[in-house]
């Protein structure tokens, strides 16, 4: 069996250092907030041409702390809307609404998954205050055209890098004005993945990121001096360790990423499979490679027999969620149509040649 992500496979060479770097924090004896999540948050900016990063518990916390530090600095208000895509994974929406705001769902463009900026428009009332903007499966949305609506009316911009840590546009790492911050994910299986939990968000923004780094810890910036009503949620000092040693890596393993899928793009030739869009710049990190058919099912099915694993990121969209019971009677026809058509193939830095090639022949036989 091809495994869809072999994570044990990816970990493996690390297995020593991470050994090491276990008895390195137990000797040291502080394992809260401590030499090694320093040493990450320095280099993680460094790494994304940000001022700051404030490492976090996990990837949702990371969003829902943005949003309530803009609440603290006067930005938001509790009941503000956010406009964010239709088709996303439904933790950007929780975040939204755990933090108070409203989310106003946008469709995405059918090509690359990304919100369609120029749907953006029609959704903003006098009651919009923000975008967040998602860079699904790995590739990046349209950061220039999203920037050019959020000055023309004023509204923050977020970003939930959750699945595209490393993708690069014309403008290095689209963090490049003061109005926005960035939401990261560790969970074990993105492209930079710890062995746990992880979070962090980078900013250049000097206020929003001083209120951060109390929000994250109780809301004290001292010890037993609390200036904000915060939440506990600390990137863990041993899963800072193993990111310290991972986050070297992350641009070759990005790039062994884009290898196998541009033989993807090239070489599946089916007429019953639609291939993902990509202009083959440095947008697209490729943290899952999705493809679509008609007959999802059918096609899985196939893939199975012939011992190659797959999943369906994502099965349900977010309107369509026994959760939002409220949302169930919309109508989001090109969400509904990503969501009923897409399938993820096998794609990481351990996917042999051999098995790309298994891979393509099974498919092109279909």
């Amino acid at each position: 069996m091809i495994p869809f992500l072999d994570l044990k496979k990816i970990n493996q060479p690390y297995e020593a250092a991470f050994q090491e770097k276990l008895k390195s924090v137990l000797e040291n004896g502080w394992y809260i907030l401590g030499k090694e999540v320093e040493t990450f948050e320095k280099a993680f900016a460094e790494y994304c041409h940000s001022k700051y990063c404030i490492g976090v518990g996990n990837g949702f916390d990371a969003l829902v702390l943005i949003f309530k530090g803009y609440i603290e600095l006067g930005k938001l208000k509790k009941g503000d809307e956010v406009i964010v895509p239709a088709n996303t994974y439904i933790a950007s929406i929780l975040a939204i609404l755990q933090a108070d705001l409203i989310p106003v769902l946008v469709e995405p463009r059918l090509e690359t998954y990304n919100i369609n900026p120029e749907l953006i428009e029609e959704k903003i009332t006098s009651k919009t205050k923000a975008i967040l903007a998602v860079h699904l499966y790995g590739q990046l949305a349209e950061m220039e055209k999203i920037n050019e609506i959020t000055q023309e009316y004023n509204l923050l911009i977020v970003q939930d890098s959750a699945q595209s840590h490393g993708a690069i546009n014309n403008q290095q790492l689209t963090i490049n004005n003061l109005n926005s911050a960035i939401a990261y994910s560790f969970y074990p299986g993105k492209n930079l993945g710890c062995l746990g939990d992880g979070g962090a968000i980078t900013t250049n923004d000097s206020e929003l990121a001083k209120v951060l780094f109390s929000l994250r810890n109780y809301g004290s910036e001292k010890k037993y001096n609390n200036n904000y009503i915060g939440v506990n949620s600390r990137l863990d000092e041993l899963q800072a360790g193993f990111l310290n040693l991972k986050l070297p890596n992350l641009d070759s393993d990005n790039e062994k990423r884009r290898t196998i899928a541009k033989r993807y793009l090239s070489e599946i030739k089916n007429d019953k499979i639609v291939l993902p869009f990509w202009d083959f710049s440095n947008n697209h990190v490729f943290h899952l490679f999705v493809i679509r058919t008609e007959n999802r099912e059918h096609l899985q099915e196939y893939l199975a027999q012939n011992n190659i694993q797959t999943v369906i990121h994502y099965p349900i969209p977010p309107h369509k969620q026994k959760a939002f019971l409220e949302w169930n009677n919309l109508s989001f026809p090109i969400t509904e149509k990503i969501h009923r058509e897409v399938l993820s193939l096998p794609i990481s830095p351990v996917l042999t040649a051999s098995e790309v090639d298994f891979i393509v022949e099974i498919l092109n036989q279909y």
